[in-house]
């Protein structure tokens, strides 16, 4: 069963697993189109299995090859469809575990974040990279607010709440967050 398909990949289950595969780029050379799409499928793999290792929720991988990924199949609810002010503190958590590890997720939405067994899992590392600058911790979680403030109502509190979450595990929370201001200012003015 196919669950999306989308510009870097395609998303299905077989007996329960998820199956994650890059697709190919008719664009770019054939060689360098399947060194490209191993190499990410490679650091996506990774960036999961460190995030788990912080302390983070993410699906369990099973296998990964070539450009394909096998992992737990999470059927769960996205958090876009039961967000609320609690489930916004446990995100900040998550999201502070994971810049202490010096993780970025680089698509923190709602949408990314799952509620399976009661526990919140990370997905999708597609984009994540390791990074420790105020920088790119400021626009990951400027990513997440404006996510907030497109899909939800009550966005001002579900922010509120995130940053508890946030100041309690990570010790830079508050230069971060004074950043994401000054990205908001920057967004503004472009």
């Amino acid at each position: 069963m196919y669950l999306t398909s989308g510009a870097e990949a395609t998303v299905r289950v077989e007996d329960d697993i998820l199956i994650k595969e890059r697709v190919p780029k008719n664009y770019r050379l054939r060689e360098l189109d399947e060194r490209i799409r191993k190499e990410r499928t490679k650091a996506e793999a990774r960036l999961l299995s460190e995030a788990r290792r912080a302390g983070v929720p993410t699906p369990i991988i099973y296998d990964v090859e070539n450009c394909t990924i096998k992992m737990q199949y999470l059927d769960g609810t996205a958090l876009k469809h039961v967000i609320d002010e609690d489930l916004s503190e446990q995100i900040g958590i998550l999201v502070a575990r994971l810049h202490e590890a010096g993780i970025i997720h680089g698509d923190l939405t709602t949408s990314n974040l799952i509620l399976f067994n009661e526990k919140i899992y990370m997905i999708d590392f597609g984009l994540s990279f390791f990074d420790s600058s105020t920088e790119a911790h400021g626009v990951d979680v400027h990513v997440l607010f404006q996510t907030f403030e497109s899909t939800h109502s009550n966005h001002e509190k579900l922010i509120d709440a995130f940053c508890r979450g946030y100041r309690q595990e990570f010790k830079h929370a508050d230069e971060v967050l004074e950043r994401v201001k000054e990205i908001e200012k920057r967004g503004r003015y472009a």
